[in-house]
């Protein structure tokens, strides 16, 4: 059995500083009852492992606008224009990933790889200070894995071995993003005693903690 928790206890474990990886496309499966508990407790420092920074008034949008955050990894900062004004002001540190690097970058973190190869953003800022590859003629950029200290990601139905099952396209960043934290927070809208394992997507033994949205 996994250990079901309140939000505020699961949260008290992030402490500032920490690197937090937080699921969701947008408002899209996002854990945003953990986020509002980190704006919450005010947790400060952190560097964010995102695919979007979201909109100002949203999950993880939230935590830019409150100045909790110092590093923002991520694919793309548009939605949420305090995103842009922190950066160009110097308060924010960005890293702007292409999406399908960023996901492959947290894979290879959780498949225990050292990196992986793309062509993606060769001959552009992308590549710059990196190294690179040429594989049968063609050139590649070598990507390092991407992990957190914790990650924070959402389930539609949790069941209390920790399986987790998604409804539509939820699941997006959470799956790969809870292989890839040493400690992995999951806000489930439903906690279930255990799920068909033909709903199963991501297996329990991925799991540390468990919140119920309520």
């Amino acid at each position: 059995m996994k250990r079901i928790v309140g939000v505020k206890e699961a949260i008290s474990l992030i402490k500032d500083g920490s690197t937090v990886m937080i699921g969701g496309f947008l408002g899209c499966g996002a854990p945003d009852v953990l986020v509002d508990e980190l704006v919450a407790q005010n947790i400060k420092n952190l560097t964010l492992i995102v695919n979007d920074t979201s909109f100002p008034d949203k999950d993880k949008g939230k935590l830019v606008v409150n100045k909790q955050v110092k590093k923002v990894i991520t694919t793309h900062i548009g939605t949420n224009p305090e995103s842009g004004k922190q950066m160009n002001a110097g308060e924010l540190d960005v890293e702007l990933v292409p999406m399908g690097t960023f996901v492959e970058r947290i894979r290879a973190k959780g498949a225990g790889l050292g990196g992986v190869l793309t062509p993606t953003g060769v001959g552009t800022l992308v590549e710059e200070n990196k190294q690179t590859m040429e594989i049968d003629g063609k050139k590649f950029i070598f990507e390092k894995p991407l992990g957190a200290e914790f990650a924070l990601i959402y389930g539609t139905k949790v069941d209390r071995f920790g399986n987790v099952a998604f409804y539509g396209t939820t699941r997006n960043f959470n799956t790969t993003m809870a292989t890839a934290a040493d400690t992995v927070i999951i806000q489930a809208d439903e906690i279930v005693d255990c799920l068909d394992p033909c709903e199963i997507v991501i297996p329990g033994l991925f799991i540390d903690y468990i919140v119920e949205r309520g």
